[in-house]
């Protein structure tokens, strides 16, 4: 499969609904305008995404003159707080306003409510919420949502840690539908439609199908051959987009999850859609689970989100929605500075581009063009030494680094200078003659699954060092490729692969073990004998 882009096909949109805000019951329902579905009418932006109402409701507010006797305790007092302000300017503590405010977030009809409805018209949801602990609360709201339907959900494996969180919360079992993987560069892709009809038909009592799409490195899913595969064994789609906020926003981008037919979709609007890190979208599709799905999403919502939500958060996310809804132009900027970046690659010819081999596997229909991923290990280079030496050498920044690959990000509106990273890239040293080329570091399989991640999160358990943990079972969530995406979860034996890689990247140049016990991944935590069944 080629990287070029072709245009994202036309939905017609289904009626939406206007969401309620966080601190107020529903707004009646109302017809949304030709904007919705991801901005992927070509017929224009409805007039009322140019607004950003919560933000501006924000920025009213803090222009008056208060007597600040609440929290925060900074009080806005940028003569007295006068690190927080020689750091981060005096406007974010003005505009740092507490919640349930009258003319903010209080009432039907508040501002906060008219953002939230915004929100929802813009992605083609039936509800939206806003997120200030990130897409990680999204998918623990889904997980726990998801409990309500079933004892058991059928995942792909390859999913981000905090779904495995929701599992530990929920007490969920999970069916793990895997992912096809570039065995040569270590990559997990999607799942195909057929595979997760499988894996639903050997768990007919499930309670739901989740998936990714897109990866790390951009592939994207068949999302309506999923929702079909799903919605025949009659359980909803929840899809974790976290880097596909802005798909749908432009027609060179691939259409967004909601509009090919997913029931929920978590959406990390910070990471490609523009709003400030840690905050983040959950969106209700209008299908045939809304109505009961939609209670036990509210409720799980108000048991996750903080009852002290940012308003810099919060009004990023209406800002975002603006930006990306009317900023096609801006896209378009950056749809161009992707294509130069991976363009200039294939010319020089040393290095590869990643998803110019998509097209090799079955589960990928499509590529994220603001994703440029590059294979560093064809040009002598690891993955782990490239991210080093261009953030040290060149003050320049990627998303994420394997030991075959770097990751850079161009996010929807973003306009970074093409030239000056890839003539960093190239001028990293090539390896002499008598160097030897990077050692790849396989991808290991995950063990067999012993436990629910509930049952061994919570049962005794001991650390122990790594060669004694091999053959027991984990008691902890371990990922070390790409970050986020376990390698070991709860429940699953621990094997001498996955040892030794776990290792081997904790040793390398930039390597990373998100959730071992200590950076050298020297002790692993196992569960005691016989602890998992005094925890069930």
């Amino acid at each position: 499969m080629s990287s070029s882009r072709t245009p994202a096909p036309v939905v017609t949109p289904a009626p939406v609904a206007t969401p309620a805000g966080t601190a107020t019951p529903a707004t009646p329902r109302r017809t949304p305008t030709s904007s919705t579905r991801g901005g992927q009418d070509p017929r224009g932006t409805a007039a009322s995404q140019h607004a950003a109402p919560y933000a501006d409701a924000v920025r009213r507010t803090a222009g008056h003159d208060w007597l600040r006797l609440n929290v925060p305790g900074h009080a806005a007092g940028t003569r007295r707080f006068t690190d927080l302000a020689g750091m981060f300017g005096d406007a974010p503590l003005r505009l740092d306003v507490p919640p349930l405010l009258e003319g903010v977030d209080l009432g039907a009809g508040s501002p906060l409510d008219q953002a939230l409805g915004l929100a929802a018209e813009a992605w083609g949801a039936r509800r939206t919420w806003f997120l200030t602990n990130g897409a990680s609360q999204g998918n623990r709201i889904a997980v726990l949502a998801a409990r309500a339907l079933g004892g058991t959900l059928v995942v792909q494996r390859s999913v981000h840690s905090s779904v495995i969180d929701g599992l530990v919360l929920s007490g969920l079992r999970a069916a793990f539908v895997h992912p096809s993987v570039d065995l040569d560069l270590g990559i997990a892709h999607g799942v195909t439609p057929a595979d997760l009809a499988a894996a639903l038909a050997a768990d007919p009592g499930a309670a739901a199908a989740y998936v990714v799409t897109p990866s790390y490195f951009g592939a994207v899913a068949d999302v309506r051959g999923l929702a079909e595969a799903a919605h025949r064994a009659g359980v909803p789609l929840i899809v974790d987009e976290a880097w596909g906020s802005h798909f749908g926003f432009h027609p060179d981008l691939p259409g967004g999850a909601l509009a090919h037919g997913a029931d929920l979709v978590v959406s990390s609007t910070h990471k490609l859609g523009g709003s400030l890190t840690q905050s983040a979208m959950l969106h209700l599709g209008e299908g045939a689970y809304a109505d009961v799905l939609e209670p036990h999403l509210r409720r799980a919502f108000h048991l996750t989100q903080s009852t002290s939500a940012s308003a810099l958060l919060l009004a990023s996310l209406d800002l975002a929605r603006r930006t990306l809804a009317t900023g096609r132009e801006a896209i378009g900027a950056s749809l161009a500075a992707a294509d130069a970046m991976r363009e200039a690659v294939r010319a020089e010819g040393r290095f590869g581009v990643v998803s110019d081999g998509f097209g090799r596997f079955a589960d990928i229909v499509a590529a994220d063009p603001l994703r440029v991923a590059i294979d560093t290990r064809a040009g002598g280079v690891s993955g782990h030494e490239a991210r080093r030496r261009l953030l040290n050498e060149h003050r320049i920044m990627v998303e994420v680094a394997t030991d075959s690959a770097i990751v850079a990000v161009v996010g929807a509106g973003a306009a970074p200078d093409p030239e000056r990273f890839t003539a960093a890239l190239h001028a990293l040293p090539a390896p002499s003659g008598s160097q030897a080329a990077p050692v790849r570091i396989p991808l290991p399989a995950p063990g067999p699954v012993r436990s629910t991640a509930r049952a061994a999160f919570l049962a005794p358990s001991t650390a122990v060092p790594a060669g004694q943990a091999v053959g027991r079972v984990s008691a902890d969530t371990l990922a070390a490729y790409p970050p986020g995406i376990p390698n070991l979860l709860p429940g699953e034996v621990i094997t001498q692969e996955l040892v030794d890689f776990f290792r081997r990247t904790a040793a390398a140049p930039g390597g990373h073990v998100r959730g071992a016990a200590d950076l050298a991944v020297s002790t692993l935590r196992v569960v005691d004998e016989g602890g998992v069944a005094a925890a069930g």
